[in-house]
């Protein structure tokens, strides 16, 4: 097909317009339900049409903490919401740290470490769930993983790590009503199954399962898959209000933590704290080393001392490379302006509508 060429998808426009007539819920217990049941029977899948009446969305609260100045929520498993406050509540209780110093880039690698390692103990289907999240983002859980950092030396990371195929929308309206959404299929593509009649291309989080009946996630009728997607949000003692985000698997407790501390840790403005360079430590769709992976904009002196600190570096000979996640920042101050940005990684946009 070629660019420009418009492309007409007749069976998915009649979804929405099935429920522009029917309601929502009719997606999963209505005519809409019965079609993706029967297409997912005829592809093989053990999914059935009982399973979508069954289903239903659970409003629950978010998890929070306290950094110094601001509230941080984000969402509570099966999500990795943990390992994201977590990163930010350990990398803020570090010792203070030059912008894009050893000390800074060495810090939030080394939170990182320390929240994927809870992350990959704790996160599971909420109804599962055999410890509080809650107990890790306390003053004193917090404090306790600070101190576990070893200023000048890289921890071990045998962290297994996931691909993902994702994106991040944030809104601000007048009233002061901030959203941070996040969406993905998981994968390129999904499962790459497109469900005839109704034209919607099923994802794959289902793959986030283990077959070990043993294990913190195990495949069960009715179980929740754990899943990399978390959309943070942060409340300032002055006032502002920020929604804030990235796509990236994995890798999104690591740029949102970047893009933030740049923003409200050092004082750059959305646009630079969105264009600075970044690393992503693990493995990542495409690249199955378990490296610290940098784009080739960081100061050569800093990625040496890295070097000598054990980090082992992977220069990635780009100025801006998607594996670092297309993030997106919005401030909105006490006087109710709101600042915004989008990566330029991406073609995505900030607009003020």
């Amino acid at each position: 097909m070629k660019a420009g060429t418009p492309r007409l998808q007749p069976a998915l426009a009649g979804v929405f317009e099935q429920m522009a007539h029917a309601g929502l819920d009719d997606f999963y217990r209505g005519d809409i339900g019965r079609e993706i049941a029967a297409d997912l029977e005829r592809a093989g899948s053990p999914v059935t049409r009982e399973d979508m009446k069954a289903y239903h969305a659970r409003w629950r609260e978010p998890l929070q903490t306290r950094i110094p100045g601001a509230s941080l929520f984000n969402v509570p498993p099966p999500a990795q919401g943990l390992a994201s406050l977590i990163l930010h509540g350990v990398f803020a209780r570090l010792p203070e740290a030059r912008p894009e110093s050893f000390e800074h880039l060495h810090g939030l690698i080394e939170a990182s470490k320390r929240a994927y390692a809870i992350r990959d103990r704790v996160v599971t289907d909420f109804d599962h769930l055999t410890v509080d999240p809650a107990r890790y983002l306390t003053e004193g859980a917090l404090a306790k993983e600070a101190a576990a950092v070893k200023g000048d030396r890289a921890a071990g990371w045998p962290i297994p790590s996931a691909e993902g195929d994702t994106i991040w929308m944030g809104a601000i309206d007048d009233k002061g009503i901030a959203v941070s959404f996040i969406q993905s299929l998981y994968w390129e593509y999904g499962s790459g199954v497109v469900l005839p009649k109704t034209g919607l291309i099923w994802q794959n989080r289902g793959i986030a399962f283990s077959l070990d009946p043993d294990s913190l996630n195990p495949l069960q009728p009715g179980r929740r898959p754990f899943h990399t997607l978390n959309t943070p949000l942060a409340v300032f003692d002055d006032g502002r209000v920020a929604s804030y985000g990235a796509m990236g698997g994995d890798g999104q407790p690591q740029f949102q933590a970047q893009v933030f501390f740049r923003a409200f840790a050092y004082g750059q403005s959305v646009a630079e704290a969105l264009d600075r360079p970044r690393f992503l430590f693990g493995k990542t769709w495409g690249k199955p080393s378990a490296t610290l992976k940098v784009e080739n904009r960081f100061d050569g002196a800093v990625l040496e001392k890295l070097d000598r600190a054990g980090h082992q570096i992977e220069l990635v000979d780009k100025p801006y490379a998607d594996m670092f996640g297309h993030a997106g920042l919005l401030v909105q101050d006490a006087r109710g302006r709101i600042e915004a940005g989008h990566d330029p990684r991406s073609d995505g946009s900030a607009e003020g509508l």
